[in-house]
């Protein structure tokens, strides 16, 4: 289209502008020229405002909204829970009578998760649930361990961690006892349950997931 208006053009407008210049000269020339035929009224000084004006192109885009990466709140830690002492049980409330209440919701919360304790049930059917139930409020007796003085400790079960039970007696001490080594029992409407502790190392919480053997062993 250019070779088309650059023909047009006569010679003396095309030694007048220098066409014959290569390159951004040549096309410079070949502007001025236009400009002076499309618009011969327009002043020099106008065309030469024209020619310094330089087109824009304007990119139209979508800013994409960045996701903010929620901070998911971090709990304390277990190092900073014992800091603060949270789990400590205050020498006031260290009272048997204090904890039947909630041995008594512990044997209700049993007996709905085996539909109803009946002395026809399996023994091994209730062992399994027990082994995954929660045992928060159970009570919990110490029978065989590589610490003669653990034998014969029964109270009602307050705290649960991965390795300890923490037991509340009937004469209100608060006993701490590792399970590591030793063998409890859980008894509730004469049915009695069997942990062994060596292989109940683990969280209540971790429990549901977890396939226990039928029958343990211990090293005593």
């Amino acid at each position: 289209m250019n070779s088309v208006i650059y023909h047009a053009l006569s010679q003396k407008d095309a030694k007048e502008f220098d066409i014959q210049h290569p390159g951004t000269q040549r096309a410079e020339a070949f502007v001025r020229a236009f400009l002076k035929r499309s618009m011969p009224r327009m002043s020099r000084q106008a065309q030469e405002d024209h020619l310094q004006r330089k087109a824009v192109v304007l990119e139209y885009f979508t800013h994409r909204k960045q996701k903010e990466k929620k901070k998911k709140s971090k709990g304390l830690s277990a190092k900073q829970r014992r800091e603060l002492r949270l789990f400590d049980i205050n020498p006031e409330q260290q009272r048997y009578s204090l904890f039947l209440p909630l041995h008594e919701l512990w044997k209700q919360y049993i007996r709905d998760l085996c539909n109803g304790l009946k002395p026809d049930m399996q023994p091994q059917m209730i062992q399994a649930k027990l082994l995954k139930a929660d045992l928060h409020g159970a009570i919990v007796s110490v029978t065989k361990s590589k610490c003669p003085s653990y034998v014969g400790i029964t109270g009602i079960l307050l705290q649960e961690t991965k390795h300890i039970f923490k037991i509340i007696t009937k004469e209100d001490r608060l006993k701490v006892i590792p399970k590591l080594n030793c063998v409890f029992t859980v008894e509730i409407d004469g049915f009695i349950s069997y942990i062994y502790g060596s292989k109940f190392q683990l969280r209540s919480s971790e429990r549901s997931a977890k396939k226990f053997k039928a029958k343990g062993t211990i090293d005593l």
